[in-house]
Parts: structure tokens; C-alpha cells; sequence
């Protein structure tokens, strides 16, 4: 909570009833009535004692021990001297009881009794002006203004104590926006370096295998392979100090581009049909992580021959299918399926278990996972299955 504020709060709630029972006290102590003067301090401590624990409990957004006791003690010392005290005892102490009120009460009943007591206020001064013989005017101003008072009053109170309310929720919520925003950028960075680098470091491992076998039988086939290793690797340097950064623009094109080079350089066969169309800039990287993710699980997880790549725009969405071949006939037969063939399938954005089409359920990885999530920002849905012997992924996003 704001020192600033709650000490704002207290200074001025704290001059506000030094200033009502000061007014109080000179009013009736000035006669040199004894029984008058022990009546007053005894009225007094009946107000303070209790109207402190009200607005400290009332400041803190809680209710005082032995809550609604405080209140009832107030309202009595309020109240009950105006039948021992002459000139409306009530008139001068009853706006730190409407503050406590509007406080520690429901507003639908706490603003209704304030108005009860700005009544009565008025009705007693009404009395003592008849009795006085004030001029009409005279007394039309001072039955105004104290009644005014009253409800003004405690009307200060209840704002005064609002704003160290409303400034603990502020600050509470600033803390809160800060920790998700420090939990969305891990989230971000662990999805990017999944994402990216995983894919990366999947093509690395891949042609350096492939150079280790080529090494005794093909020379020249192996030092081309480790030169497009080199490359691969400087691209997975480049990724990380983006991540890093957090700029991570991709186009679909351009992936696509380059997830069909790391599949044929892998043997496996390519077909792409991308639809001519411009995507706002979120569909379009949602749709092109979707297909560094789909390319990354064919790399990893399938023995895939084939894999298309297709997009369809039309009715104010953009689906991408990436469709591979890698799932052998045990295995869509089956129905099972695990982290060693594809980790995902039909996506459940309440679970981490996924369902397949033939009736297998497996856990979602994270790839797929990520990918469900990166749809939904763009305000789209994914999805992952087996369909018989092929492994299908696809993307909605608007267009």
C-alpha cells in the first residue's frame, strides 16, 4: 500500500475528528459546569476510543475486533448525550459516525442511515432555533448548513479511506500485471528456444550424422554436409540472440522455404501450395512457427518420406495442413503413440492429454502445445492427429 496515501488518509481523518470533538469540547467545557464537563469527557472517550479501532480496521480494508460492538459504542456516545447535553450533541460528533458507517457498512444500508441521522441533525437544530427565536433566514441558513455538514462530513471520511483502499488495489494489481509479464517473457523464451533452436539443433544432429557416414565413403559429400551443419549452426546463434531480444518476426513464405530445404537435405519428399493471400501479421507467424513446428516433429520423431505443405484462404480464415507419411501401420493401428513418434495429437486446450482420431490418448508435448498456444493468441485453433498411416497438423487463423 502507498505510505504516501495511508498517511495522507490518517493525517486528514485524524484532524477531521480532532477538529469535530475540539469544537465539542470548547463548546460545552466553556460553560464551567462540572457535571456538564464530566459528562462531556465521558462522551468524548465513548467517540474516540471506538472511532479509532473503526477507521484503522476501515484503513486496512478490514473490520475492527468485535465488529459491529465499535460501531454500537459510537453511536450510543453520538447519540444518547444529546439527551443530557444541551445545543445537539449529536450535530457535532455524528459525521465521524457516518464516515465509520459508510466504511464498515454495505452502502445500501449505511448511506441510507446517514441520511436518517442528517435528518435528525436537522430536526433537533429545527427545535433549537424555534425555541430561540431566530430570525426565519437565519435559521434556514444554519439548519442547512449543519445538516450539509453532517453528511459532508462523513462523506470525507468514507473518500479519504476509499483512496488508500483503491490505491492498495492499484499497487496490488501493478504487482500482478509485473509478475505475468515476467511469466509471459519465460513463457515466450522457452517456446521460442523449443520452437526455434530445437529445430536447429535437430538439423545439426542430422547432418552430422549423415557427414559421419559419408566421411570414408564420400569425402566431398561429407564436407558438403558439414558446411551446411556450419551454416545450420550460425542460423541457431542468430535464433538465440533474437530470442534474447525478443524480436522473432518470421513470414510464412521464408519458412516454408527453409523447412523444405532441411527436408530434402533429410530424403524426404516435399510438396508446397501456399495460398497467394496477405495475412495480418499474426496469422502469418502462427502459421509459419506452425510449420517449423510440424517440419521439427518430422525431423525428430517420424521415418516420413512425404510431407505437403498446404494453405487454403477463404471465409475469412487461413487453414495450413502439413501432412507426413511417418507413422507406420502398428502404430495408426494401434493407436498409441509416444515422444519417440509424435508428441501430440488432438489438441485439448483444458488438458495436457490429447486424443487421436483411431481412439489413442497420449500426452501433448510441448512443440504442440506451444503451437495451440501461439494459434490462440492469433485468435485461431490447431489441431494434431494420426489418420491412418499419415500424421496431420492444422492451423485456423483468421485472415
Amino acid at each position: 500500500m502507498s505510505i504516501t496515501a495511508r498517511r495522507l488518509a490518517i493525517t486528514v481523518i485524524a484532524g477531521f475528528s480532532l477538529l469535530y470533538l475540539t469544537w465539542a469540547t470548547v463548546l460545552y467545557l466553556g460553560r464551567g459546569i462540572p457535571w456538564l464537563s464530566v459528562t462531556v469527557a465521558l462522551a468524548v472517550a465513548g467517540v474516540c476510543v471506538p472511532h479509532f479501532l473503526n477507521m484503522r480496521a476501515a484503513l486496512d480494508g478490514a473490520r475492527p475486533p468485535l465488529h459491529p460492538l465499535p460501531l454500537l459504542v459510537q453511536a450510543v456516545a453520538t447519540f444518547l448525550p444529546d439527551a443530557y447535553l444541551p445545543d445537539g450533541w449529536s450535530g457535532v460528533t455524528a459525521p465521524l459516525l457516518g464516515g465509520a458507517l459508510l466504511a464498515l457498512v454495505p452502502l445500501r444500508f449505511s448511506i441510507p442511515m446517514t441520511l436518517a441521522m442528517s435528518g435528525y441533525h436537522f430536526a433537533v437544530l429545527f427545535d433549537s432555533a424555534a425555541a430561540s427565536m431566530l430570525p426565519a433566514g437565519v435559521a434556514i441558513v444554519t439548519l442547512t448548513t449543519n445538516a450539509l455538514n453532517l453528511f459532508l462530513g462523513s462523506t470525507a471520511i468514507y473518500a479519504l479511506i476509499r483512496l488508500v483502499r483503491v490505491t492498495a488495489e492499484l499497487e496490488q494489481a501493478r504487482a500482478d500485471l509485473a509478475e505475468a509479464a515476467v511469466l509471459g517473457e519465460r513463457l515466450r523464451i522457452s517456446r521460442d528456444l523449443h520452437d526455434g533452436l530445437g529445430r536447429s539443433l535437430t538439423a545439426i544432429a542430422l547432418k552430422g550424422d549423415l557427414a559421419s557416414r559419408l566421411l570414408d565413403r564420400d569425402p566431398g559429400a561429407a564436407r558438403v554436409e558439414v558446411a551446411e551443419l556450419v551454416s545450420v549452426a550460425r542460423e541457431a546463434a542468430q535464433d538465440v540472440r533474437k530470442v534474447a531480444r525478443g524480436y522473432r518476426e518470421i513470414s510464412l513464405a521464408q519458412e516454408t522455404h527453409r523447412a523444405v530445404a532441411l527436408l530434402e537435405a533429410s530424403g524426404v519428399e516435399c510438396q508446397v501450395n501456399l495460398a497467394a493471400a496477405v495475412l495480418p501479421r499474426a496469422s502469418e507467424e502462427a502459421l509459419a512457427w506452425a510449420v517449423r513446428e510440424a517440419v521439427t516433429n518430422v525431423l525428430r520423431h517420424s521415418r516420413a518420406t512425404t510431407c505437403s505443405i498446404t494453405t487454403v484462404v477463404g471465409g475469412g480464415s487461413a487453414q495450413l495442413e502439413v501432412v507426413n507419411d511417418g507413422v507406420s501401420g502398428g502404430e495408426a493401428n494401434s493407436g498409441s503413440a509416444g515422444p519417440s513418434h509424435h508428441d501430440a495429437a488432438e489438441a485439448n486446450p483444458r488438458s495436457s492429454s490429447v486424443a487421436t482420431r483411431d481412439g489413442g490418448v497420449v500426452e501433448a508435448g510441448g512443440g504442440l502445445t506451444g503451437l495451440r498456444e501461439r494459434a490462440e493468441q492469433a485468435g485461431g485453433r490447431s489441431s494434431a492427429c494420426r489418420d491412418g498411416g499419415a500424421f496431420r497438423v492444422r492451423v485456423e487463423v483468421p485472415a
